[in-house]
């Protein structure tokens, strides 16, 4: 969809950054719709920022034009990116933000390092790529400006070296790659890998013997796993807070046991 650009950052909401940025995209192309993912990325967590733009640019009309800055590396030798995939564009730092990105548009992917001044803000500072490299990129790509006018291709583009799931007879060992608002912990466990099987999760000294359809199978106060909206095991408190309550945090194991 034309003119539509989408920003995800860890830039929060007290300074003026974000608006800098969109003003700066609203000069190149007045006719843009700009919409926030989220501004609240926990400050230079990469890993975080890819995990909550997988969670939210898949839902977006195809021809959209996402631009995710988590970018501790800014003003450095690091590159910044433009890319085409799986009919949407995105723009951003060169640091594995995009990782599930690369992951998804595979054999679609067109990816090209931004080096062509005409394309950023006259003067550009060191330390805010967003507002004057990424987002008026972003505008020019709106308005149907070809990906290959931005720079040479880029074969390369640093990949996260995201957790993945260890198997074992009867045992999948997971981990906590997220912790969302609610405290809900969000793992790398898929839901094809337990849905429709016997199950029960090892968390600490937990044990959660049952995958739950809803929040609300379980008592109030009470753990429950199930599958979440992003599609991968959650381990949840009914009316609480899991990662407070479990006392766990991201990189830690959980293990289902599996059978059948």
């Amino acid at each position: 969809m034309e003119n539509l650009i989408t920003f995800t950052t860890d830039f929060g909401l007290t300074d003026g950054y974000i608006g800098a940025m969109k003003g700066a995209a609203l000069t190149i192309n007045p006719n843009a719709r700009l919409i926030d993912i989220t501004h609240e990325v926990p400050p230079h967590d990469i890993l975080a920022g890819a995990v909550i733009f997988d969670s939210a640019y898949p839902y977006f009309p195809s021809g959209t034009v996402h631009v995710a800055v988590v970018d501790p590396g800014v003003g450095t030798a690091r590159r910044a990116l433009a890319a085409r995939g799986a009919g949407s564009f995105f723009v951003g730092p060169d640091n594995g933000l995009f990782t599930t990105v690369w992951e998804r548009a595979a054999e679609d992917l067109h990816i090209v390092s931004i080096e062509n001044p005409v394309y950023m803000l006259d003067d550009v500072s060191h330390t805010f790529h967003g507002r004057d490299v990424f987002a008026p990129v972003a505008a020019y790509l709106s308005m149907g400006m070809p990906l290959l006018k931005l720079g040479p291709r880029v074969l390369d583009p640093v990949r996260l070296d995201l957790p993945r799931p260890e198997r074992r007879p009867g045992t999948l060992i997971g981990h906590v790659v997220y912790v969302d608002h609610f405290g809900n912990l969000i793992t790398d466990i898929r839901a094809a890998d337990v849905k429709d099987r016997e199950f029960a999760l090892v968390v600490g000294e937990r044990l959660i013997p049952r995958l739950s359809r809803t929040y609300g199978d379980e008592p109030r106060g009470e753990a429950l796993a199930l599958i979440g909206s992003t599609g991968y095991l959650e381990i949840s408190i009914n009316g609480g807070n899991a990662a407070l309550q479990l006392q766990l945090r991201r990189g830690d194991p959980v293990t289902v046991r599996i059978r059948g």
